[in-house]
């Protein structure tokens, strides 16, 4: 019964997105939409519970086949789940002008083809959607930017990049196909260079579009550019997607990888998770912080799929299904979490006009429907309890501490510096956060306007998933048993009790729960009672004025000044005198990103140079190009002649 849910949501997703192209049927159709992302995420969720599958199964022959398992399920799920609130944020986002319902059409279809990468179950489909899935993104930042230069230009990034580490992607399942690999690991032979080989490149294509360093290049670019909703839509889900498709081939289809290969998605996991909340603490603009910040959740998403890796080569099935579990619950938990992030940021832009951190202040007082939600959602992606953020994280983090012991030396080592990567994750993504919620949340009002609370559809969107956020902190085991069931091993993982999950053992994440319920009860009745008068902060003897507030530059230049040796800040200082009088002091610094600037800002130039000398052979001179073909047809024959070609 639940393919007809699933095929009924697919369908009002498909009508609603026709309806919304039309001036009076525009809130028609986004109205399906919402109801149509429902039932999938239902349908979803239901098959996953069940344990049941629909349609067909996986086959290597070029024909069009679409199928659900329990996998597929966890990520229509989650499809579902983000993109409701999602989508009823657009009643009143969007406008209803052409460029607004061009974008509820383009919308529509982008979640059709995500729905339709998770129901592949062939080559041809499966790559068909993958390509569509990076072009529909690219085409809503386009109409939603029209005439914007700078816009057109992150475009064409985002689609190089993404096309040019997508090789990989096309590669592994073509390989996967020729061999009828394509849904199973039967005929591909444990430590063989064509497994690795496409291991390798299952890694760099679907590692791309997930957005894991040093092939991130495009996501901080892009996600901040898109419209809050289709952010949230690429951030929460998109990228999501990428990890489905990598669990499928390292964990399903090509058998059991040697340990080495294990560490090395160990090692990209670290850098992902370090190096994304490290440049995220010194951005100044919202939304690209929080995209920098998915960098850093795809960063543990992968260190709990390498160490599944390395569990399930040492013969440890058990603990290697609980470390994939761990993986996917921290994937749908910072889907829940980026999605009202960046919809709490949609909403501030709206409500202020801008989303420099500097120009934000006070919106909790202003907007606390919106601010609350958007305070919880900060508090889960920094790793809080009882927040969904820190249920998979330490889940994650027992994950890491089995590796030592049921490895070697070598496994303990990458366990160790894996674990402590985690835990300077966790306390940057703390710090981060605090900067955010006491800058834009807290704090004397900035900027100019008076922002009110954002409307009714938007502030339901936000709040929905905030909810969301304390029930899966609270009540992790509500999906984890149903997780890990699906390692192809998962009938020998252990059982709740024996690991103590959060909420049933060792993290009592319902007495946290109650815990800070009854403290905030408490710090709220006591708000209306005065013990001192209020009093202006000291500021050495001068007036408390704005230019004295805390920046965001200020917030972090204790650990910009520790790091500066990796970091290699940059700043200009520019002193205007008059008479011999310093009459102002104007301050520029920025974090340079260093992967940009050391490997692909050469390799940019480099092809740029050599696309010009290219461009020299295209002269337009029909006998010029007729020169060209008789040259080649004469090295032909010259390889011929000297058996180049036996």
């Amino acid at each position: 019964m639940t393919g007809v849910p699933l095929l009924v949501g697919l369908a009002a997703i498909a009508v609603g997105g026709v309806l919304g192209a039309g001036r009076r049927t525009f809130t028609v159709g986004l109205l399906l939409q919402v109801g149509g992302a429902c039932a999938v995420g239902v349908a979803g969720f239901w098959t996953l519970a069940v344990g049941g599958t629909l349609g067909a199964g996986f086959t290597n022959a070029l024909r069009p086949s679409l199928g659900v398992d329990g996998l597929s399920a966890l990520f229509l799920g989650a499809l579902g789940l983000v993109a409701a609130p999602a989508l009823t944020f657009s009643l009143r986002y969007l406008p209803p002008s052409p460029r607004g319902r061009l974008v509820s059409v383009l919308t529509a279809g982008f979640l059709l083809v995500l729905a339709l990468v998770l129901a592949a179950r062939d080559p041809v489909t499966f790559l068909t959607g993958w390509e569509l899935m990076t072009l529909l993104p690219a085409a809503v930042i386009l109409v939603a930017r029209d005439g914007d230069v700078a816009a057109r230009r992150t475009v064409f990034t985002y689609l190089a990049v993404t096309h040019l580490g997508g090789v990989g992607t096309w590669v592994a399942v073509l390989l996967l196909a020729r061999e009828g690999a394509f849904g199973t690991h039967a005929t591909i032979a444990t430590g063989s260079a064509l497994q690795v080989g496409i291991a390798l490149a299952a890694l760099i294509g679907m590692g791309t579009k997930a957005g894991v360093m040093p092939l991130h290049v495009w996501l901080p670019r892009a996600h901040p550019i898109a419209p809050a909703p289709v952010s949230a839509l690429m951030s929460g889900v998109m990228i999501k997607v990428a990890v489905y498709a990598l669990v499928r081939v390292l964990v399903d289809w090509v058998g059991v990888l040697p340990i080495w290969f294990g560490v090395v998605v160990l090692g990209a996991g670290a850098l992902s998770a370090v190096g994304g909340v490290t440049y995220a603490l010194f951005q100044h603009e919202l939304k690209r912080l929080l995209a920098l910040h998915s960098i850093e959740n795809i960063g543990i998403i992968v260190l709990a799929l390498g160490a599944c890796l390395i569990l399930r080569s040492r013969g440890s099935s058990a603990w290697a299904a609980f470390a994939l579990a761990a993986a996917l619950l921290h994937t749908v938990n910072h889907a829940v979490f980026k999605a009202l992030l960046f919809l709490g940021a949609g909403a501030f832009e709206r409500a202020t006009g801008s989303l420099e951190l500097d120009r934000l202040g006070g919106l909790l007082r202003r907007m606390p429907w919106t601010g609350g939600a958007f305070l919880v959602g900060a508090m889960a992606i920094a790793g809080l309890p009882p927040l969904n953020g820190f249920a998979s994280e330490w889940l994650t983090m027992q994950v890491l501490l089995r590796l030592p012991v049921y490895g070697g030396v070598g496994d303990g080592i990458a366990g160790a510096v894996a674990l402590a990567v985690l835990a300077a994750t966790a306390a940057l993504a703390l710090l981060c956060f605090v900067k955010v919620v006491g800058l834009v949340l807290l704090g004397p009002r900035r900027g100019a306007g008076t922002p009110g609370e954002a409307p009714a559809p938007m502030a339901a969107a936000v709040g929905v998933l905030a909810l969301g956020c304390v029930v899966l902190g609270v009540a992790p085991g509500l999906l984890f048993g149903s997780l890990v069931r699906l390692a192809p091993w998962g009938a020998n993982a252990p059982t709740h009790a024996a690991l103590r999950l959060p909420g049933t053992g060792s993290v009592p994440g319902i007495g946290i729960a109650v815990l800070l319920v009854a403290l905030t009860a408490t710090l709220l009745l006591m708000r209306g009672r005065r013990v001192a008068a209020p009093a202006p902060g000291w500021a050495c003897g001068q007036l408390v004025e704005a230019p004295l507030n805390w920046t965001s530059a200020g917030f972090t230049k204790p650990l910009r000044l520790v790091l500066e040796v990796v970091l290699r800040p940059r700043r200009e200082i520019t002193v205007r005198t008059e008479g011999g009088v310093v009459q102002e002091v104007t301050y520029q610094g920025h974090v340079p990103h260093l992967i940009d600037e050391r490997i692909y800002a050469p390799v940019a130039r480099a092809a740029l140079v050599v696309a010009a000398h290219a461009r020299r052979l295209q002269s337009g001179s029909l006998g010029m190009y007729v020169a060209y073909l008789i040259g080649l047809v004469v090295v032909l024959l010259g390889a011929a002649r000297i058996g180049l070609f036996r």
